[in-house]
């Protein structure tokens, strides 16, 4: 019985001169957006409501400047001191000992569940239930005996709210980011006989990174924002500034907008930073991924051959 072999041709279509459609619908959505934006622009700008003379004048002002010297330098304190917290309490959450892993969750059931501004007013007013702060031994002699108001500053309770805070949302994000390390990894590092200690600083912690900048970034505009809070314990920051200045002058839009305007600076810088830090992190990825489609290309020719 003879065979019918059947032999298709493929006949290469010319694509040297194809484009695709366009598409008018996407075009014409953009040109509303862009007359709505535009005309929403036009509008503000020449709303002398706005002040905007008046915004100009106060923008580089050597009080606004300091108070906004006062917020950048508060969130990085905060923020580091947070961090360094959270990375303690995220490793004691995901530690065995039951002591270390029940504290921390305390610790952070407590701060993530009461307000940020609750915790200012209560750390500016601690005096009032501790008029001094001592360090003894437990039921036992004084060892060292301090006045509450001389510790407790706007500073030192701004420091103390926002870090204490901060710490408690790191510790999650940082916890995250640990579970996210491949579980082969840390077996892996204890074959090999490496602390803990160790394998957390050499191994699991950069591989970390990737799941960790990203909520990092976001904690630490949110910070920005939050630095606002200490206005109302008389913390000289960028927003208690604009508010000594309008309270004299009555100018509240303007001078509000001159806050918007620096918070908004502020945090398009950030965010420009925090993608070149994600895709610094994001090298590792795409190389294991190259690698990975380099292996599988070498397997295929090894089986062909």
């Amino acid at each position: 019985m003879a065979e019918r072999t059947v032999s298709s041709q493929v006949h290469p279509r010319d694509v040297a001169n194809a484009h695709q459609p366009v598409e008018w619908g996407r075009w014409l959505l953009w040109t509303v957006v862009l007359l709505v934006a535009g005309n929403f622009a036009w509008v503000v700008a020449r709303n002398e409501n706005f002040g905007w003379h008046i915004v100009a004048q106060w923008l580089t002002a050597e009080s606004i400047l300091k108070g906004l010297s006062v917020t950048l330098g508060l969130t990085v304190v905060a923020m580091a001191i947070g961090i360094a917290i959270g990375l303690i309490l995220a490793i004691a959450r995901m530690s065995q000992d039951v002591l270390f892993r029940s504290l921390a969750a305390l610790f952070i059931w407590f701060f993530r569940g009461t307000p940020l501004l609750v915790q200012l007013i209560f750390w500016y007013n601690l005096s009032t239930l501790f008029p001094e702060i001592a360090i003894s031994i437990p039921f036992g002699p004084t060892l060292a005996r301090w006045n509450t108001n001389d510790l407790i500053t706007p500073m030192t309770a701004a420091i103390a709210g926002l870090s204490l805070n901060e710490a408690a949302y790191m510790a999650e994000i940082i916890r995250g980011g640990l579970l996210s390390v491949d579980r082969g990894q840390i077996e892996a590092t204890d074959a090999f006989g490496m602390s803990r200690l160790r394998a957390l600083r050499r191994i699991i912690i950069p591989q970390a990174m990737r799941s960790i900048i990203p909520p990092t970034g976001n904690q630490l505009i949110s910070m920005i924002k939050a630095t606002s809070l200490v206005s109302v314990i008389a913390m000289s920051d960028l927003l208690y500034s604009v508010q000594a200045v309008y309270n004299r002058t009555f100018e509240v839009i303007p001078m509000l907008m001159v806050a918007v305007i620096w918070y908004l600076v502020v945090t398009s810088i950030l965010n420009i930073g925090q993608s070149f830090i994600e895709r610094y992190y994001a090298r590792g990825e795409r190389g294991s991924s190259a690698d990975e489609a380099k292996a599988a290309a070498a397997i295929r020719v090894e089986e062909t051959a």
